[in-house]
């Protein structure tokens, strides 16, 4: 780069504050302008109500707010203003000397108004030349204690603005003051700040910048918009080489230098923001959720403006394999309109290390968040009624009618399982990987319903929900990110965790002000969640998700959900490693899913994106254990358990006849608002007790008999993954 040059930045010598404001007046007196005595007075009130100069939040510019991912990759900045602040030794010096030669070549002689300065730049002006009368520090006062002045052209301003300056070089060094300087003014293009301009402009760090790209950046804060490279390359051209000129004649360059940069093409490496205050380099539904995270704890100014490091748990890796499962499966189908949303929780923390909001954030100009937007879940919502009644003392063996159709409630609730298929008797274990509606809603009855909105509260899911036998077969709306967390805590063995996507905010001068600390909190004995864990892998093994068995050798839990007609697939998942529950839909509507001219079911979507996004992240991973039991649960007798005052349990032998889930018909009260053409998407959920309708959970599924197991199928299912002939 050859060799550099900077002039002493010594605090420069400030005279006496009244002889520098008497030689102010003087020169406008010379200059024609008649004040009298009176004036005296004026100034002494213009000088009132001034800004604390000495106050140094006063000068903290506008910092964007940078998001990281857990591997500590910056995925997006909130802003109002561009700007990156950086220290004046990450500047370079050709930018310094340049700034100094442009702006105000006397800098380190005066004391932050410069008479002779004024003097020199108006005879510039007589003889058709051009230079600046205000001081860089003037300037710096203008941009920051008095930006809500600046436009005002008025003596009053003018004077206020000289006083600061000049209190400000008493108690500020050369160096802090041109270091603020170059940190806040504005370089056009959206860029604020020399390193935002060269990050613009180059992309490159101001550090970096060669002597023909520092005279171009310096040359633009004059007239940003008039000099800006990109519309007006002539004229920045010309306005570079005045300011090679000017570092020429103050001794910054030697003529070889200006030469050869005068020489130099234009040549520009443009970076392109938003232009919206949001740039998002990745993960476009999580950054958004963050952003909402943020604003119930911050302000606007404090999120676009404070500068704030966002440490969050997203798991580039993890994101990118839950991104790939939904992608690839989604774009088998044929479907205009088919939606996923997926969450995917690591259970040893609670983080959120992926979050798929669905499959094109910018096609969609309301970027509907599939992942937080609450749908009915069907037969997925059994795991609560089951924990429930595991955790209550009801034995697993339980002996439960899951014949079709029953009616309950003196007959005014009827209740049949998909195709009115009637199971048999069979064992509370056996009813949960067949998922027979029947069954499950006497299970419901006997444990009572508000005791499993209860358990839904432990597990973490906080939204208010009515007590009607209909909500164990999923007819509360709630997300994939509630529902993660609620089966996490299932994965690590009864102790809940609230979901984290935050783990640290540092504020602009790197210190910590938020820190997440982990607080598990046991809702669940450790031989309770044990014995879940075990029913749901039978869902897996023998039940309505043998699709979803794993090729990697890991345990492996879950449980479907499908709504009426379906407009809604689900499928909640875990090993001891990750949760992650997934729906597929339309969004914000109860459109029919159809896949190939027939009925969507579970293994088309749901469950072939869960088996390959844990075939995915789990290759090559050491097999673990979900948690042992801590002792054996005492189980009450089975006569303990009714239902409409008659026994719950009953003889008889286990189904063996493929399960398909739920017609619902007649509920009074219903409470089901996401049936038929309600259940929007953006519904909280709340439920209706004056809006009679059919609660559905129609999922055709087909679960092997106990005594053979699938194995793993094709992406698109049948046979014994889900409905096979009984969809048809």
């Amino acid at each position: 780069m050859g060799p550099r040059q900077r002039h002493s930045r010594k605090r420069a010598k400030t005279h006496a504050l009244p002889i520098i404001i008497a030689s102010f007046f003087g020169f406008l007196l010379l200059a024609g302008t008649a004040f009298g005595i009176g004036m005296i007075g004026v100034v002494d009130t213009w000088l009132q109500d001034l800004p604390d100069y000495t106050d140094t939040d006063l000068y903290l510019m506008s910092e964007p707010t940078t998001i990281l991912d857990a591997d500590g990759n910056v995925i997006a900045s909130f802003y109002t203003q561009n700007r990156t602040t950086v220290s004046l030794d990450q500047i370079s010096d050709y930018v310094i000397n340049g700034t100094v030669a442009t702006e105000d070549e006397r800098f380190y002689e005066h004391g932050g108004f410069d008479l002779v300065g004024i003097m020199r730049a108006a005879a510039s002006q007589i003889t058709g030349g051009s230079e600046g009368a205000s001081t860089i520090t003037q300037q710096l006062v203008r941009n920051t204690i008095l930006s809500d002045e600046q436009f005002d052209i008025t003596l009053e301003r003018k004077v206020r603005e000289i006083y600061l300056a000049v209190k400000m070089e008493e108690i500020y060094s050369k160096d802090e003051i041109l270091n603020m300087y170059l940190n806040v003014i504005y370089y056009g293009h959206g860029a604020y700040g020399i390193e935002a301009a060269a990050q613009t402009y180059f992309s490159k760090s101001a550090s970096d910048l060669t002597l023909a790209e520092a005279a171009l950046l310096v040359g633009l804060p004059n007239a940003p918009s008039q000099y800006d490279p990109t519309i007006n390359p002539e004229l920045a051209v010309q306005r570079r080489n005045t300011v090679l000129d000017r570092m020429l004649r103050n001794g910054y360059i030697s003529q070889e230098e200006h030469d050869a940069a005068q020489a130099e093409e234009l040549q520009l490496n443009v970076s392109e923001t938003s232009g919206t205050g949001v740039d998002i380099n990745a993960y476009p539904y999580f950054v958004d959720y963050v952003r909402s995270l943020l604003s119930d704890e911050f302000d606007y100014d404090q999120i676009f403006s404070g500068g704030l490091t966002v440490k969050t748990t997203i798991k580039p890796s993890v994101q990118q394999a839950a991104e790939a499962s939904v992608q690839d499966q989604l774009n088998k189908f044929d479907e205009d309109g088919l939606e996923a949303g997926m969450t995917v929780i690591d259970n040893d923390n609670g983080y959120i290390v992926a979050m798929v909001g669905g499959r094109d954030y910018y096609a969609d100009n309301q970027h509907t968040n599939h992942a937080i937007t609450q749908r009915q879940t069907g037969s997925a919502f059994k795991a609560f009624t089951l924990a429930t009644a595991i955790d209550q003392g009801m034995s697993p063996d339980i002996i439960i009618n899951c014949n079709s159709p029953q009616t309950f409630d003196d007959g005014s609730y009827k209740v049949s399982n998909y195709d009115n298929h009637s199971y048999g008797y069979v064992s509370l274990a056996r009813a949960t990987e067949v998922s027979a509606n029947t069954g499950y809603v006497q299970v419901a009855k006997a444990v009572g319903i508000q005791n499993v909105i209860d358990m839904c509260h432990n597990l973490g899911i906080d939204d208010e929900m009515n007590a009607y036998s209909s909500l164990t077969l999923g007819t509360k709306e709630l997300s994939t990110l509630q529902m993660a967390e609620a089966y996490s805590t299932f994965a690590m063995g009864g102790e809940h965790r609230d979901a984290v996507a935050i783990t640290e905010i540092q504020n602009r001068d790197g210190e910590v002000i938020y820190q997440h600390e982990d607080s598990p909190e046991r809702v669940l004995d450790a031989s309770v969640a044990a014995e879940i864990n075990d029913i749901l892998q039978g869902v897996i093994s023998s039940g309505t998700a043998t699709g979803a068995q794993l090729s990697v050798n890991q345990p492996f839990a879950g449980k479907t959900g499908t709504t009426e007609a379906p407009s809604d697939l689900w499928f909640c998942g875990y090993t001891p490693q990750y949760t992650m529950a997934v729906w597929t839909g339309h969004s914000g509507s109860n459109q029919r899913i159809t896949v190939n001219g027939r009925r969507g079911r579970t293994s088309d979507l749901p469950i072939p994106i869960a088996r390959n996004f844990f075939n995915t992240v789990l290759d090559g991973v050491e097999r673990e254990e979900f948690p042992a039991a801590d002792g054996q649960i005492t189980y009450q007798d089975d006569s303990v358990w009714e239902v409409d005052g008659k026994p719950l349990s009953g003889g008889g032998s286990k189904a063996t006849t493929p399960e398909t889930e739920t017609v619902v018909e007649n509920e009074n009260p219903s409470t089901d608002s996401g049936t038929g053409d309600g259940g929007d998407g953006g519904n909280t959920g709340t439920e209706s007790p004056t809006s009679p309708t059919n609660p559905s959970t129609g999922e055709p599924e087909s679960p092997t008999p106990p005594t053979s197991v699938t194995p793993p199928t094709t992406d698109s299912g049948g046979g014994n993954e889900e409905g096979g002939s009984v969809v048809e």
